[in-house]
């Protein structure tokens, strides 16, 4: 869970402006197990930082810092101590909420692995903010309505996954969709295409690659579509990230791994009260992506074809529908 972050907007403002000389000012707030954590600014250009000490532990030599938009990591000597300092700071054209926010999740996911160890939380910090920088590459704003809808589909296909005795590791770890992997599952033998639209007339799906519906890419494929409309009767997309939060929470770190998924995806809780959007499933099929069925795929296009994006109605693909617990079985994705 995130760490709230009064004490840090509270130290960063007792901070501003206060250096006198190049270098860092820091207030002890918090710990990590024992990786002591500090709001500080670094002088002469006040940025806010997050100062974390790791008295043994080290980052490897292959490990390259993240730096993203908004926001940089170093390495910081702040007080000659000998020990290890990483600083995740604001950059001068970064937002101070947004940073505000970063900061929160980063410290919060190194409290839930502060049990593990010094090695663990310093893993943490950098892959949560690894993940921060896969998010910022993405656009700081909420979902188009486009991909908000896209990952509504995901989300309503990976509860009735669960639902349907997969397990709950073999779900997480298999949705590969924010990852931009040319299907949006692999599970068990195969993969799960996700499609979802909120048309009234036909069924149309976009096909976004010539790989998507490319069973040469993953066999067997099945494509899972879902047709939405908007309806009070429906959830708005963070209620159905509270859906399938709910139904991995027995798992352990499952609820903390599935926000970092999220958030590559481009999902941020602090965008959840714009996603206002209900959305109601009145229909769902199941697909087997083979032989005939409607699609583009590498070796079917001329030659200096590379690239296409298309639409297909899945109305003229009734000879290829299959049952939710048939597509399963064929997967091997149920005990």
């Amino acid at each position: 869970m995130p760490r709230p972050i009064d004490e840090f907007g509270a130290a960063w403002e007792a901070l501003s402006g206060s250096g006198a000389e190049a270098g860092w000012c820091g207030i002890p707030v918090a710990r990590a197990g024992v990786c002591e954590l500090m709001a500080a600014r670094r002088f002469p250009g006040n940025e806010e930082a997050l100062l974390a000490r790791f008295p043994t532990a080290r980052p490897s030599s292959s490990d390259r810092l993240p730096e993203g938009k908004g926001f940089e990591v170093v390495r910081a000597d702040p007080f000659g101590d000998g020990t290890t300092w990483i600083a995740l700071s604001r950059k001068e054209s970064g937002s101070p909420e947004l940073f505000a926010e970063m900061v929160g999740d980063v410290a919060g996911a190194m409290d839930v692995a502060a049990p593990e160890g010094e090695v663990s939380v310093l893993r943490t910090m950098l892959r949560r903010v690894r993940m921060w920088q896969q998010f910022m590459s993405r656009g700081k704003g909420p979902l188009s309505p486009e991909a908000e809808l896209g990952l509504a589909g995901e989300l309503f296909f990976m509860a009735r996954l669960i639902e349907a005795g997969v397990s709950r590791e073999s779900v997480l770890s298999g949705w590969v969709g924010p990852d931009d992997a040319p299907q949006d599952f692999l599970l068990g033998e195969g993969a799960i295409e996700v499609k979802a639209t909120m048309s009234s007339s036909g069924f149309p799906v976009k096909i976004g690659s010539l790989e998507q519906l490319d069973d040469a890419v993953a066999s067997p494929l099945f494509l899972a579509a879902v047709r939405f409309a908007a309806g009070e009767g429906g959830s708005t997309l963070p209620e159905m990230v509270a859906e399938v939060e709910r139904r991995v929470s027995e798992e352990p770190g499952a609820i903390d791994y599935l926000r970092e998924r999220l958030m590559v995806a481009g999902y941020a809780e602090a965008h959840a009260g714009q996603y206002s959007r209900r959305f109601e499933p009145k229909e769902k099929r199941m697909l087997s992506v083979s032989e005939g069925f409607p699609r583009l795929t590498p070796g079917v296009v001329p030659a200096g074809v590379t690239r296409a994006v298309y639409e297909i109605n899945l109305d003229h693909a009734g000879d290829f529908l299959r049952d939710f617990d048939e597509v399963l079985s064929q997967l091997g994705a149920t005990e």
